[in-house]
């Protein structure tokens, strides 16, 4: 490791190491020396050293709420990869309980040594083809970017609004621009004179693009571009090649993370990834620190003198092994391990629990074919199937032979009717899944083969007040989310084991999907096409309305 002197526990000290300096683009050998939490300076020396010091890294994009874990169980582990900020987006909470669930990210984020940007969701609830648990109008959307915590307008999801000039989506980002905050993006698969028009209306970045040529415009039109790899949506290997002439205009996010895949990797493996791909070290370290910190105008160090000492220490600058990690000045992290201690969480939630019974998904059969949702691993989008039913007895049921499944979604703030479509490609022979974690409203939503194992599955969730469960022959297994049925209160190490132990016992069901239950979260998101289920029913996202399960 570099030299260190003094007691880094007193927020001051010195260390020597090579400096990866991302304002200039020079690396050298040299000393930095911290007083109070803060870079004092920063000096070349003649010294040889083996290690590297560099700004922390910053996901740009992520919802702290999709790793199952409070923010201060989220910070526990990300420093151990050298992450020291994020921009986080709270409108999964948000759609549970509104305002009240931003205010409870930020003050348990404040409880721990990181640095957490949030910001006002723009979008509760996302669509008005869903049931949700809150709304946030423009009045406490610009309350909320008033606050000091609050650093821009979140995703502005609703870009048919945008398109046509909606006025409460238009005062939103408005509220932003007048406050010189900027306004974060989301327009998958949206192109020509409906991307121009999105961009003219001030939007900045889009973290949505799944493919090349995609990114290739909007870059074009002046947005910056955010590289997605998180558990469901992994856009890196479609859109790296940007990185070799628009690194400038580029940052690394994970949107969406599992407790799993965050104990094993952040954002250093995206930059790992593109060192590896041969391109410029300092660029893509840059997409990870200067970049993000420069857009969002973060209050987290760059290594230059003045700045809060938000720093690591890396082994090498090729596959960037964190050492070491400190938030102004404290050391957070060392050799792989977590140096913030947990703090107790007080659950807050908003749930009905709504029991269900196996008749609740029953499916007469009124001829002809039915719309299948077909899910894509590793992708939000999914695509629309026309097929012939399977029908026994009047009624169309599941058929795990043809990975033809039964979709569902309960309703969990108040009574209604279940809502039950088909899909394809989750591959369970047997059994169910069910999960509270159902992107945006967060309503119970569950796959399964029979009517009987579905009711299970759900009920479980329901009688937990929010969680993951699984059932087949024999099997029932329960991750408990009572944090407004999205995040455990638990220790964040325990909660990854027994996520990973559920998508085993999945895998054990037929799943060949890499993250299913992430990949059922998005079965409900109406803003990504092509074809979703909410609580009211099929949604055509293409068209961006309701469509009938039979044709």
């Amino acid at each position: 490791m570099a030299i260190l002197t003094s007691s880094a526990q007193s927020r001051s000290f010195t260390i020597s190491a090579n400096i990866c300096d991302v304002v200039t683009g020079e690396i050298f050998p040299g000393t930095v020396v911290v007083r109070q939490g803060r870079v004092a300076s920063v000096t070349r020396s003649q010294g040889e050293f083996s290690t590297y010091l560099m700004p922390g890294f910053v996901d740009a994009h992520v919802h702290i709420e999709s790793s199952m874990l409070v923010p201060s169980e989220f910070a526990r582990v990300a420093v151990i990869h050298g992450t020291v900020a994020t921009v986080s987006d709270p409108h999964e909470i948000a759609n549970v309980l509104g305002v009240a669930g931003v205010e409870y990210m930020i003050e348990n984020g404040k409880k721990v040594p990181f640095k957490f940007n949030f910001g006002a969701p723009s979008c509760v609830p996302a669509t008005s083809f869903e049931t949700a648990g809150a709304t946030i109008g423009v009045e406490e959307t610009a309350q909320l970017l008033g606050k000091p915590e609050i650093r821009y307008l979140s995703e502005m999801m609703n870009y048919p609004g945008v398109l046509h000039s909606d006025p409460e989506v238009m005062a939103k980002i408005a509220a932003a621009h007048q406050r010189s905050k900027p306004v974060d993006g989301h327009a998958p698969g949206v192109r020509g004179e409906a991307i121009r028009a999105y961009v003219a209306a001030g939007i900045t970045t889009d973290h949505e693009c799944f493919q090349l040529d995609e990114a290739q415009e909007k870059l074009e039109l002046g947005m910056k571009i955010l590289i997605r790899e998180g558990s469901a949506a992994k856009n890196f290997d479609a859109l790296h090649p940007i990185l070799a002439n628009h690194a400038n205009r580029c940052m690394f996010c994970s949107d969406d993370k599992h407790p799993d895949d965050l104990v094993l990797g952040h954002i250093n493996h995206h930059v790992r990834r593109a060192v590896e791909l041969g391109y410029d070290r300092m660029s893509m370290i840059r997409c990870a620190t200067l970049n993000p910190v420069r857009h969002y105008q973060l209050d987290v160090g760059l290594l230059q003198p003045g700045d809060p000492a938000d720093f690591i220490e890396v082994a090498n600058l090729d596959d960037f092994s964190v050492l070491r990690t400190w938030i102004e000045g404290r050391l957070v992290a060392e050799s792989g391990a977590t140096r913030i201690a947990s703090v107790p969480v007080i659950p807050v939630n908003n749930f009905r629990p709504n029991l269900v019974s196996p008749s609740d998904f029953a499916l007469p059969d009124r001829g002809g074919r039915i719309n299948v949702i077909e899910a894509v691993d590793g992708q939000l989008v999914t695509n629309r199937l026309v097929i012939e039913p399977t029908v026994r007895n009047g009624m169309i049921v599941a058929d795990p032979e043809r990975d033809i499944l039964k979709i569902a979604v309960v309703n969990r703030y108040r009574p209604a009717p279940v809502s039950v479509g088909f899909i394809k490609n989750f591959g369970l022979k047997q059994g169910a899944i069910a999960g509270s974690v159902a992107h945006d409203s967060h309503n119970v939503l569950a796959v399964g083969t029979t009517d009987q194992e579905l009711a299970d599955a759900i009920n479980m969730v329901m009688e937990q007040r929010g969680g993951l469960a699984l059932v087949a022959q024999g099997i029932q297994s329960v991750l408990p989310l009572p944090v407004a049925g999205l995040m455990s209160a638990g220790d964040a190490w325990d909660v990854a084991n027994q996520y990973s132990n559920l998508v085993q016992q999945t895998r054990q069901l037929g799943t060949t999907l890499h993250s299913p239950f992430m990949t059922l979260s998005f079965m409900a998101l109406l803003v990504i096409p092509k074809l979703k289920l909410s609580d009211l029913g099929l949604f055509d996202g293409e068209k961006f309305g309701m469509i009938g399960l039979q044709e």
